[in-house]
């Protein structure tokens, strides 16, 4: 079978999501032919956009006789597969979990067309020719641990056309006994990691998320993110997504030398742990981030590209662990304020204070809104679903801009408590007499949305969403 010399560059996507076949500029003469196999700028650049997939093996899988079949194998891991001599007919067959599951393409690959298999993907291919050659680039080493699925080469499901019929080729046994379609396993996603599971955040997280045994909740005593063995605890491979919902958030004990010890184990050495894995392993890495990194004396509202400029210890190491953060090639940074969830928190203490008649002072100089921890799972869901572009993202309740003091009344008001209980203080005035260290908070900590609005994704107002966590 000749080559196809004079191609241009091109892909063609398939039915199978992920699956792309690419056409290959081959250029030829009376002395042999040439080609760039994989070339990572071009194919990944624009018009192409080949998945960036860091391969970090090269395989060849050489066959001597036309008709050698080897049988649909789904890796957990990418594939890129090319010819370097004769041909083969391809087929690919969906087997991860979904919509597409048992989808099917099947193709007639030389030296100019090369295939991108996506994870999950069965393939098989039978050689057309003798001394056919092909090669494979896969983003993972393999390991008697990993995780794969099958299909039998015959199944009528998928019926695929075999160019020669099953019973003239060369097939192993053990791709033999396969299963059919309907006995596959598909396979799982790959796996997510939530950190902090225990905290707001990490609890609104598993009630957005579910329960899947592809999705682990870890807290600290699962799984201690400053350990100096944490690249080996798990096989980092397997997974791609770490949400990370850990954090210290004591910001007043932060200012004490104890609390900013921790705050910065938390805060920033536990995240730079974190993104070390993430980039070795290519994982996508979520973190949330604070509107403490701003020094709040912004009142038209910050942006995510506005300069940091914390004013206490947690702010300092919030910012800290932002830019740590930042060089992870697949990340998302979430600024969040004043976050509320399922735990102790302002809205619960002043709904109790308003069950029992008491008339407490809040602060009216700080001005911001409320993040409800089920809007911020619901924003990660949304960027990891929607593929949007990594970077940061500011996320909050949407609506009015208030002062605590607003929020305290507004409260009252949904409870059914009488007017007039709640008073406003200035922050000056409220830690008067305090006689601990007190950390500075940001005057004005309203995040501009607009971002992730561009994304699709449509906030929710946060005086809805207080009257829907009070049940009122």
């Amino acid at each position: 079978m000749s080559i196809e010399f004079g191609k241009h560059l091109s892909v063609t996507q398939t039915p199978i999501p992920g699956l792309i076949v690419i056409d290959l500029p081959v250029h030829g003469d009376e002395r042999g032919w040439f080609k760039e196999n994989w070339q990572r700028e071009k194919m990944t650049g624009p018009g192409i956009e080949l998945p960036d997939f860091g391969p970090v093996q090269n395989n060849i899988s050489f066959n001597d006789a036309v008709g050698t079949t080897r049988g649909i194998h789904a890796e957990p891991w990418d594939k890129y597969v090319s010819v370097a001599c004769g041909s083969i007919f391809g087929a690919w067959v969906d087997l991860r979990e979904g919509p597409t599951f048992g989808a099917v393409y099947s193709a007639r690959i030389d030296a100019s067309r090369a295939v991108f298999v996506p994870r999950g993907v069965g393939n098989a291919y039978q050689t057309l020719e003798p001394d056919t050659a092909y090669t494979y680039l896969v983003n993972d080493h393999w390991s008697p641990d990993a995780s794969y699925t099958f299909l039998n080469l015959a199944d009528e499901t998928a019926a695929i056309d075999w160019p020669i019929p099953l019973d003239q080729v060369t097939i192993s046994e053990k791709d033999k006994g396969h299963p059919r379609l309907a006995d596959v396993v598909p396979m799982a996603p790959k796996r997510i990691l939530v950190t902090g599971a225990n905290g707001q955040l990490g609890r609104a997280l598993r009630a957005e998320f579910g329960d899947h045994e592809w999705i682990d909740y870890a807290t600290r005593d699962d799984l201690d993110l400053t350990a100096p063995d944490l690249a080996s605890t798990r096989r980092w491979r397997d997974y791609g997504t770490i949400i990370n919902a850990a954090a210290y958030t004591k910001v007043d004990l932060a200012e004490t030398p104890a609390g900013r010890a921790e705050a910065w184990a938390a805060n920033v050495t536990a995240v730079s742990a974190l993104a070390r894995i993430a980039t070795d392993n290519d994982i996508t890495l979520v973190h949330v981030s604070s509107d403490y990194v701003f020094d709040g004396g912004s009142d038209t509202g910050y942006g995510e590209g506005d300069e940091v400029s914390p004013l206490g210890v947690y702010g300092q190491t919030k910012a800290a662990g932002d830019a740590v953060i930042s060089v992870v090639p697949r990340h998302y940074i979430l600024r969040t304020s004043w976050v509320i969830g399922d735990g102790k928190n302002f809205v619960r203490t002043m709904a109790s204070l308003a069950e029992r008649g008491v008339s407490p002072k809040v602060v009216d100089d700080q001005w911001g809104r409320l993040t409800f921890a089920s809007e911020i799972a619901r924003a990660i869901r949304h960027l990891l679903d929607s593929g949007s572009d990594y970077g940061i993202y500011n996320v909050s309740g949407g609506g009015a801009t208030m002062s605590w003091y607003e929020i305290a009344r507004e409260v009252f008001r949904m409870t059914g408590a009488p007017d007039g209980l709640v008073s406003g203080v200035s922050t000056e005035v409220y830690f008067a007499d305090s006689t601990l260290p007190v950390a500075p908070r940001p005057t004005h900590s309203t995040l501009n949305l607009s971002k992730l609005e561009d994304t699709g994704f449509t906030p929710r107002d946060a005086a809805h969403s207080l009257a829907a966590y009070l049940d009122v």
